[in-house]
């Protein structure tokens, strides 16, 4: 991933009310959500919506798609795991940053 990718994916979500609808869009999955759902839950007008939502869209994090007259708005979870990735890639000097036993203990929980 190139470093201008990352950026403009940081920017995105560093706004708050972006990085709620990202949020938001993200534990809906694949079922996505439309921005009349959006405006329900989060409770802002319509043009402020389209505004946030185009952000990120042009940032790749959301992917689109038209369905009859609705507009779906997915994660774009390639996206988010190359993020992810990204961030991680020289973590720690290659070595685990957290004791494997910790780990353990964690998903037991």
């Amino acid at each position: 991933m190139k470093n201008s990718n990352a950026i403009s994916a940081f920017l995105a979500l560093g706004q708050e009310t972006r990085l709620n609808v990202f949020r938001l869009i993200v534990q809906r999955g694949d079922v996505g959500l439309t921005p009349s759902d959006l405006i329900e839950k989060l409770g802002i007008p319509n043009a402020t919506l389209s505004f946030h939502l185009k952000d990120l869209v042009d940032a790749e994090l959301l992917l689109v798609e038209r369905q009859g007259r609705n507009m779906i708005y997915r994660p774009n979870a390639e996206l988010v795991q190359k993020l992810s990735a990204f961030l991680l890639e020289n973590c720690c000097g290659g070595k685990p940053c957290i004791p494997v036993q910790t780990l353990k203990k964690a998903k037991v929980k």
